[in-house]
């Protein structure tokens, strides 16, 4: 056995690291338990993740105390119809002291980044986000540079109806792994969030629980979870009826089965499980696949994915 092996996470090691940001995130998100939880997967199995809702639902608050909790750099894009794709990237810029240019860096460049009303920047801006979602480098002026891991992105998006918005393109949607609506609160958790900021921005004493490598490991973790033969099965199964729905003109692509089992991967650490169940599938289909589909007419993606997940038999699986 390899020492990298020797050292591998632990499932239960895992589970525990990953409540200990889940606990520290939910120190400034008021309920949302599963929207936060949604969230951390997203960067455990090393994706992007779109979250969509009106302003001032706490897209941004969940991004940043994300970002704190692993003790990640953190930027932020604020997408406008005016931003260039150098603004994200970075560009070269000419040193008068040593007669030669220096590149410098653009926000694109941190461990989480937050591209904060993605659909306001125009198509052009948007698709310098794609280089560097689906390869972790982006290539300026001919040289190609690697981003560190963790990288991860969020990105938040208005509803469409909003004035001054470009709907994100398919080839972009498809790069998230999940996407999710962060939701009203409830009156409860209004009030919460009233007694909270009565006194102050509680972002601003939240700590790291967690270090970068201690993310990187959990990202290993995840790819070690099994998913057995009958899980796969049932991931090309729930694809197969999607594309058969007469309702559905852009079915989901394959590499949205691959986001879906690594989701489920993920997911199923925190449980502290090395292995994939159904239930898993079950829980992120809506998230991961919805987003990603085109429909005819008002039929919505996420209640036919609903329907035809209870309608499809489980696998049988094997003790574990």
């Amino acid at each position: 056995m390899s020492a990298s092996q020797e050292q591998a996470l632990e499932p239960q090691r895992a589970a525990e690291l990953l409540g200990r940001i889940e606990e520290n995130v939910h120190r400034v998100i008021v309920g949302k338990k599963r929207v936060v939880r949604l969230a951390i997967t997203g960067l455990i199995a090393g994706g992007h993740v779109l979250l969509q809702d009106l302003p001032g639902t706490g897209k941004t608050m969940l991004a940043r105390a994300l970002a704190t909790s692993v003790g990640g750099t953190f930027r932020r894009i604020q997408c406008t119809p005016d931003l260039l794709p150098s603004d994200i990237t970075g560009s070269s810029i000419f040193n008068q002291k040593e007669l030669s240019f220096e590149f410098i860096p653009g926000p694109i460049f941190a461990n989480v980044v937050l591209a904060d009303e993605v659909n306001r920047a125009t198509p052009r801006s948007q698709s310098a986000l794609l280089e560097a979602m689906g390869e972790s480098q982006v290539t300026v002026e001919g040289t190609t540079r690697t981003l560190e891991r963790p990288f991860f992105v969020i990105a938040t998006q208005n509803p469409t109806e909003f004035h001054g918005t470009y709907p994100l393109p398919e080839s972009q949607l498809d790069r998230f792994i999940l996407s999710a609506e962060m939701g009203a609160p409830t009156d409860a958790e209004a009030m919460e969030v009233l007694a909270r900021r009565e006194h102050g921005d509680p972002i601003g004493e939240l700590a790291g629980v967690v270090d970068l490598g201690e993310v990187r490991e959990l990202q290993d973790a995840c790819l070690r979870v099994v998913a057995a033969p009958a899980i796969r099965t049932y991931i090309v199964s729930l694809l197969q009826g999607i594309r058969a729905r007469p309702d559905v003109l852009l079915p989901a692509s394959m590499r949205s089965g691959v986001y879906l089992q690594r989701a489920a991967q993920a997911w199923a650490l925190f449980e502290g499980r090395d292995f994939v169940l159904p239930d898993d599938v079950k829980l992120l289909a809506v998230p991961v696949l919805a987003h990603r589909l085109s429909m005819r007419g008002r039929a919505r993606a996420d209640e036919m994915i609903q329907q035809l997940v209870a309608s499809l038999p489980l696998p049988p699986l094997r003790q574990h």
